[in-house]
């Protein structure tokens, strides 16, 4: 989030905090769900809310007068906190609804002691749909009915996922906001690996790496970043051999192809 959203986006985490602490976090994820359908569905809404030349308080009133009895208390505590913030854009406030929302749901898979699978199976399903264009497509389509997709994904991932990741891939193909596919995705991962306090690594890989070479890539990277490290792994046999890792934005290439493109480029001159 950009300039003045930012201090938005904290405000907006410490009412969740306390949110959590009186609600049911299923609950209440589900009604900032509906609540970020809402607002997002409604260009005017939407701006009057986001409006940064409104005061706080009047916003938070819309909101209170709009969603109140329609939601619990906890709810609509935070979206009204949400909302009374300054915001840069219409684009920010959707965001942080929807990410408040996604971390309530996070927060009940922890409870129930499912966090570490829901995180596992929600990048298991962004690569299954990655390597299937036709599926992609589908997905992702702004042609394809909104229900049907949610419904294609319950499909897909019935009797085989925990429920918070169904609800969540059902969540990025209904509501993607104008977002691809894989960023949704990825931007939930984010999110769950920061709920639970560690790093995401995403190894692309020509072999598989048996236990004890991902243990030894994983201390690497914990002994370099100070915290604990989760290694997802892909295999891709076109970076013929060698390993490729992206922690965030950083990047440790050491793949076969890309020392070959150096040394091609080396020859050229370029």
């Amino acid at each position: 989030m950009r300039g003045s959203s930012r201090g938005a986006a904290k405000v907006s985490q410490e009412a969740l905090d306390a949110a959590l602490g009186s609600a049911d976090a299923a609950t209440l994820a589900e009604e900032l769900f509906a609540v970020t359908g809402v607002v997002e569905g409604t260009a005017s809404l939407r701006r009057a809310l986001a409006d940064p030349s409104r005061e706080g308080e009047a916003k938070a009133a819309l909101a209170r007068s709009l969603f109140g009895g329609k939601v619990g208390e906890p709810t609509l505590g935070l979206v009204a906190t949400a909302v009374g913030q300054r915001w840069a854009g219409e684009r920010d406030l959707g965001d942080t609804l929807e990410s408040l929302a996604v971390q309530a749901l996070l927060a009940s898979a922890e409870s129930a002691g499912r966090i570490d699978r829901v995180e596992d199976e929600l990048f298991r399903f962004e690569r299954i749909v990655a390597a299937d264009p036709g599926l992609r497509d589908t997905l992702s389509s702004r042609n394809t009915d909104a229900d049907g997709k949610a419904g294609l994904v319950r499909t897909l991932l019935a009797d085989k996922a925990a429920p918070e990741t169904v609800r969540l891939a059902e969540q990025a193909v209904r509501v993607p906001r104008g977002r691809r596919l894989d960023r949704v995705m990825e931007t939930y991962l984010e999110l769950a690996s920061r709920r639970r306090d560690e790093l995401t690594a995403l190894v692309t890989s020509a072999v598989h790496l048996d236990e004890q070479q991902q243990a030894r890539l994983r201390g690497a990277l914990e002994k370099h970043y100070g915290k604990h490290v989760a290694l997802q792994v892909v295999l891709d046999p076109s970076v013929m051999g060698g390993i490729r890792v992206q922690v965030g934005d950083e990047v440790v290439d050491g793949t076969v192809l890309r020392r070959l493109d150096e040394a091609r480029r080396h020859l050229s001159g370029g």
